[in-house]
C-alpha cells in the first residue's frame, strides 16, 4: 500500500471503494494469460476488455474465442467493453465466454433495449458508454436502469492516448442513471497524474492501461492511482511517491 492510503480512506467515510480495472489492451497479447495473472496478482480489482470491429473504431483487437481461452486464468470480473457496431449479433458469444459484464454504446444505431435486456436475463451486468463528444443526455431514455456508466475521456479505438478532463465532468451526472449498486467507469488516459481529477468528479471504477503495463512496479503504480483517485474524490491533496 502507498503511504497516504489509510488517510484517503477515512476522509472518503461511506464512500465505496474506487475500484482499478486493468485494461489489456496495451499487454503482451502473446502472452495474455500470464499478464492477466500478473495484474490480477498486483491488486486490480477487474479485467477490462476492449473490443473493437475496425467499423465502429478504426481498429480491430479481440473477440470471445480469446476471452473464452483466458477466461480461467482469474476469478476477477471481466468487464467487455463492446466497441462494434452490431454487439446484439454476437451477444451470446461473449455470455459464453464468460464476461461478467458487458458494455454497448449509446451512439450505435441498433436498437439498445434487446441487448441490455438480453444481458440482464443471462445475469450479468448491462452498461451504456458514451464517447468525449457524446451528452449524457443520450441517456435519458435508459435513466435508472443501467448497471454500469463508462464515460469515455479519450476517443475510443486506440490506447497510450491523453485523458481529457472536459470529458470526465460527465461522471458526477452519470450516477443518475445508475440502478442502486450500480458504478461509474471512467475509460481513457488515466494514470497517476489524472487520477484525482478522476476521482474528485464521480469515477467509481478508473480503467487503466498503458500506466499499468508500461510500470517497472504494478503492484505499487495501482496502488498509487487508486490513492490519489481517492484522495480527490475526498478533497485531500495527496502526496505520494513516485
Amino acid at each position: 500500500m502507498t503511504r497516504g492510503t489509510s488517510r484517503v480512506v477515512e476522509g472518503a467515510a461511506g464512500a465505496t471503494r474506487i475500484e482499478i480495472a486493468a485494461s489489456i489492451l496495451d499487454a503482451d497479447l502473446g502472452s495474455l494469460r500470464e499478464e492477466i495473472v500478473r495484474v490480477a496478482a498486483a491488486g486490480a480489482d477487474r479485467i477490462h476488455l476492449d473490443v473493437m470491429d475496425a467499423h465502429f473504431v478504426p481498429n480491430l483487437t479481440f473477440g470471445p474465442r480469446t476471452i473464452r481461452a483466458v477466461r480461467d486464468a482469474t476469478s476477477l470480473p471481466f468487464d467487455a467493453h463492446l466497441m462494434t457496431s452490431q454487439p446484439g449479433r454476437f451477444l451470446d458469444d461473449y455470455l459464453d465466454a464468460g464476461c461478467d459484464s458487458i458494455t454497448i454504446h449509446v451512439e450505435i444505431a441498433e436498437a439498445l433495449q434487446p441487448t441490455l435486456d438480453a444481458i440482464r436475463a443471462a445475469g450479468r451486468q448491462a452498461g451504456l458508454a458514451v464517447k468525449p463528444g457524446t451528452p449524457l443526455s443520450a441517456l435519458d431514455a435508459f435513466r435508472g436502469d443501467l448497471d454500469l456508466v463508462l464515460i469515455m475521456t479519450v476517443e475510443p479505438g486506440f490506447g497510450g492516448q491523453a485523458f481529457m478532463p472536459q470529458a470526465a465532468d460527465k461522471s458526477a451526472g452519470a450516477r443518475g442513471y445508475l440502478r442502486p449498486g450500480g458504478r461509474v467507469h471512467v475509460d481513457g488516459g488515466i494514470r497517476a497524474e489524472s487520477a484525482g481529477t478522476a476521482g474528485a468528479l464521480g469515477a467509481d471504477t478508473l480503467v487503466v492501461g498503458s500506466a499499468l503495463w508500461r510500470s517497472a512496479d504494478m503492484r505499487h503504480e495501482i496502488g498509487r492511482i487508486r490513492a490519489i483517485a481517492e484522495a480527490g474524490r475526498s478533497g485531500i491533496r495527496p502526496t505520494f511517491p513516485a
